[in-house]
């Protein structure tokens, strides 16, 4: 069986192997109860919350009518998982077992469905055992009118419950209830229901609301520690949502009825995320700030019993205890920390010390950590703590010290002891005490492990020295560390990073953001001169890219830069999405001269086929037109507004004194734009739905003396584009589904319409 749990590589056990725990589930169903008991209680032991393997398990001795068994499995399971299923399958065990009793059978029937529904009938698929504990309800007998009408009592009772819980069945059982009140007496049954309509249709709101957020909940995931897999995440994230759902009481009912639907949601989360334990921390706080504190402590120890490794949750329950006056309960606590001695670390000691120094005093805690530094899992920490507590809440600078000494001889080649220890003598202002530790720790530390000493050390001199022995220790400094950098001659130079490092103070600085991350480059740029190649320099600033901007080297510290690296638009091209990669074309010398006119009319082939495609259908004064324009590099201008302009223009491009045949003229009036890309303001519907450029009043009324010309003068050159070639042009761009090729950006935008404005004017 045990193999049937192997999962990985390497054969290692995974006894949270849930594929795994399935096959055995199916495997055990084929097996008599004596053989499948065994593989039950392995699952069990793994899987203590899986209400769907307990009513396999419950069901099996079930079958062979087993009856201790039976009541054995439900005593272990029953308050921890609380599924329908598996309750339903409870009373149905009850009710088997009483049926043959006469009336005391009935009667513990009766408290079985009141324990039930304590428990699950807030559950909103509770509906069935409602209605199945009414039925039972009125299925009594009633010897006497006094036993009738106290069963008619609790027959209403229960309607009166059930009516305004949020279930699956709630309008089934709203009308059941009407039919009861009014089979009863129709006079009492106005009052009632008037009375209960406002807490059902509350009731059936708040069921909507509620089901969104269940319907979110995978109810046959397995408890498993988290993996961080985003199904776990997401269960997680519903079942909090839930709660917070329930935590507001949308019902807007009695605080006590709030609470337990709330207590058994959290009780139902954890059948599921059971070994979460921030959900067990927060079903604690809430239980507390309720002021139920007593079930906090029951949560607590459920919680370390679920994640018995946890040591988080240890201190929150040691704090719980402490913070309520339970001083001897938080204590054992502790100890039952240090109990275990493979797990102990320097963090328990510390905080135990801390604890006994809050409750029993200065003497406990120096007694015990006396104790706690012969042991072998006692690190520089505890010895910090302590000499720290001893000086600043004892008073006690001798203590404080003698406890750096002794700690000096044993963590000696700790860095973070030797920085700690340096605190502690500055905040006594013995300079000289200090100078020595660094001397004696730089005298013993390795030069790769000095780095952070060498960096106190050199601070202290550029607060509290003079300038000699400031400039001493930053020359010993360099040559120490010169040993560990690939080119130790440059670490030996002086630089005027030094010099601000000198002269800083906190967050203030002898020069400007900017200058610091020059010589920040700067330095970089010395210390690789000869991994950056002379190409590289000359081909701008990637080398400086590299370079740690703002940020001083040699663990020298500067304050974040404000420099924003800007993109290099020399090298930005067009974006367009329809463009297609494929060999360039040759064409003509009058379709070169008007390439992007044609991308701008759509073509996006990138073949000389699509272009004398385009020109065939059109009529030779627009191809002349279209010929004549210059070929332009970028952002190319809205269709429709060039189109409009043609239509709005005065430029020959057709045959003189000719009116158009009656087969060219397929539109006489102006069309519609098309162009929806751009977004621009360059042109508005009219109410007749067309397209109008917006103009000033001096040039519309030159527009119109043209216009009146045109008509008199039958000589008058045609001074518009076809119509038709304006349509052929909006029908080929339609049938090849493009758009404007513009980029839609406020300078193409803006160029276009200085355009359209030029031509309009001339």
């Amino acid at each position: 069986m045990a193999e049937e749990l192997k999962g990985g590589s390497g054969g290692t056990t995974d006894i949270y192997n849930v594929e795994a725990a399935e096959i055995l589930a199916n495997e055990a169903l084929l097996l008599p109860i004596s053989e499948a008991a065994p593989i039950y209680e392995k699952l069990l032991s793994t899987f203590p919350t899986a209400a769907k393997y307990w009513k396999q398990y419950v069901e099996a001795y079930m079958a062979v009518n087993n009856d201790e068994a039976t009541k054995q499995i439900f005593s272990r399971c029953l308050l921890n998982c609380l599924q329908i299923s598996l309750w339903r399958c409870y009373i149905r065990f009850i009710r088997k077992v009483n049926e043959k009793k006469g009336t005391d059978g009935l009667e513990e029937t009766k408290k079985a469905f009141d324990f039930l529904l304590s428990y699950v009938g807030s559950d909103i698929a509770s509906g069935p055992i409602w209605m199945e504990y009414i039925t039972f309800l009125k299925s009594m007998p009633a010897t006497t009118v006094q036993i009738e009408s106290q069963r008619m009592t609790s027959v209403r009772k229960v309607y009166q419950k059930a009516i305004v819980i949020p279930t699956h069945h709630v309008e089934q059982l709203w009308k059941e209830y009407e039919s009861f009140e009014n089979s009863v007496s129709r006079a009492l049954a106005k009052g009632l229901l008037s009375e209960y309509q406002s807490k059902f249709n509350s009731a059936k709101a708040v069921y909507r609301e509620r089901k969104k957020y269940i319907d979110d909940i995978d109810w046959n995931m397995l408890a498993i520690p988290p993996t961080g897999s985003s199904k776990e995440e997401q269960q997680c994230m519903a079942w909090k949502r839930l709660i917070a759902f329930e935590k507001g009481n949308p019902q807007r009912i009695d605080a006590t009825s709030a609470n337990r639907r709330v207590t058994f949601t959290y009780e139902q989360c954890l059948m599921y995320l059971y070994h979460y334990p921030d959900i067990w921390y927060d079903y604690a706080t809430w239980h507390a700030k309720t002021g139920s504190v007593d079930s906090a402590v029951k949560v607590f120890q459920r919680a370390l019993k679920a994640l018995p490794d946890s040591e988080l949750l240890r201190y929150a329950y040691a704090e719980l205890e402490e913070s309520r006056g339970a001083i001897q309960s938080a204590k054992k606590i502790y100890e039952s920390l240090l109990a275990n001695s493979v797990n102990v670390t320097s963090l328990t000691h510390i905080q135990f010390i801390r604890f006994l120094r809050r409750t029993e005093g200065i003497e406990a805690a120096k007694k015990y950590f006396l104790d706690a530094r012969k042991s072998p899992s006692c690190t520089y920490h505890v010895f910090v703590a302590y000499a720290t507590m001893a000086f600043c809440l004892d008073k006690d600078a001798k203590m404080a010290h003698s406890v750096f000494e002794a700690g000096l001889n044993k963590f000696m080649h700790e860095p973070g002891y030797i920085l700690e220890y340096a605190d502690f003598l500055c905040r006594l202002n013995d300079d000289r005490n200090v100078r020595a530790l660094f001397e004696r720790a730089l005298s013993i530390l390795p030069p790769e492990e000095s780095v952070e000493v060498w960096k106190r050390f050199t601070q202290f001199e550029q607060t509290y020295g003079d300038l000699s022995s400031m400039l001493k220790v930053e020359q010993r400094r360099k040559e120490a560390l010169s040993r560990t950098a690939e080119d130790g001659s440059s670490a030996l130079e002086n630089t005027l990073y030094d010099v601000v490092s000198r002269y800083s103070f906190m967050d203030l600085w002898p020069c400007s953001s900017k200058d610091l991350d020059h010589l920040a480059q700067q330095e970089w740029l010395a210390k690789n001169m000869n991994k950056v190649d002379k190409p590289t320099l000359q081909n701008g600033s990637s080398a400086l890219e590299k370079a740690p901007v703002g940020l001083a080297t040699n663990n020298k510290v500067s304050p974040p830069s404000t420099k924003v690296v800007l993109p290099d638009t020399s090298r930005m091209v067009v974006y367009d999405p329809r463009q297609t990669k494929g060999p360039e074309f040759s064409a003509p010398s009058s379709v070169n001269s008007s390439t992007s006119t044609l991308a701008l009319l759509g073509a996006g082939t990138g073949t000389t086929q699509g272009i004398d495609e385009i020109l065939k259908v059109l009529s030779p004064p627009l191809v002349a037109f279209i010929t004549q324009l210059p070929s332009v590099k970028g952002p190319s201008p809205d269709l429709d507004v060039v189109l409009s302009i043609l239509l709005q223009s005065s430029i020959p491009v057709g045959n003189i004194g000719k009116p158009a045949s009656s087969s060219q003229q397929v539109l006489t009036g102006p069309v519609p734009s098309t162009s929806d890309i751009s977004g621009s303001s360059w042109s508005r519907l009219n109410q007749n739905g067309s397209a109008n450029r917006l103009r000033r009043d001096g040039q519309l009324g030159k527009r119109k003396d043209l216009e009146r010309q045109e008509e008199d003068d039958t000589t008058t050159v045609q001074s518009r584009p076809l119509p038709q070639d304006v349509f052929r042009l909006r029908q080929i761009r339609k049938s090849r589904g493009v758009s404007n090729p513009q980029t839609g950006s406020a300078a193409s935008g803006g160029s276009a319409f200085s355009w359209e404005q030029s031509i309009s004017t001339d």
